[in-house]
């Protein structure tokens, strides 16, 4: 079939006209149906305009390209998750994976761990109160801001390496922790007791 596209100039895009176009690389075949596709083609509204600019082709195949890597690098990079041994007042012992980030309150929630967190992390009770069994571990947090200090100082069995569940993060480094829950809670504003400050 005879040509019917006029000649292409230089524009601001292919400053160098037809020879640019020559020097690109041919097409890929269409795909087979159901072939995954990621460049859409173009086509333009006015025929007589020439759509064949390098940078429709080189382009939008770049871009491709790097949405393509990005969804791959999204989907072969799993979450990173630590190993956490809770263990219940019978002595009964739960082995969890806790995803990097997450407080032991919320691992504790996700996996029917009976840690209370009456107050739901927001530092105003003492019900989720976890002792680090291993004071190697213990030593690897983070020290306790004075308000986590206030409330343990109301947890029920307070001990050496007594924290609040909400308060302690999973990182790398404490992979492998065990963590023993109290014989029991105190939850005042349950009671019906309102501490008074020091």
């Amino acid at each position: 079939a005879p040509n019917l596209l006029p000649p292409l100039r230089p524009s601001r895009f292919c400053p160098s006209g037809e020879d640019a176009v020559k020097d690109l690389p041919p097409r890929r075949p269409r795909p087979e149906p159901g072939e995954a596709r990621c460049q859409k083609s173009v086509t333009s509204r006015n025929q007589e305009e020439p759509i064949r600019a390098c940078m429709n082709y080189v382009g939008n195949r770049s871009l491709c390209s790097a949405t393509e890597a990005k969804v791959n690098d999204r989907s072969e990079q799993p979450k990173a998750k630590i190993s956490v041994t809770f263990v219940d007042k019978d002595g009964d012992e739960t082995v969890i994976n806790v995803p990097i980030g997450m407080s032991m309150l919320e691992a504790a929630h996700e996996n029917d761990i009976e840690l209370e967190g009456a107050c739901e992390g927001s530092l105003a009770c003492s019900t989720c109160h976890v002792i680090v069994t291993d004071v190697d571990y213990y030593n690897k947090l983070e020290d306790p801001e004075d308000e986590e200090n206030d409330m343990l100082d109301l947890a029920f069995g307070l001990t050496e390496t007594s924290r609040l569940g909400c308060q302690v993060i999973a990182s790398p480094e404490l992979d492998g922790i065990r963590l023993a829950l109290p014989a029991a809670t105190r939850n005042f504003a349950v009671d019906g007791h309102v501490p008074k400050p020091h």
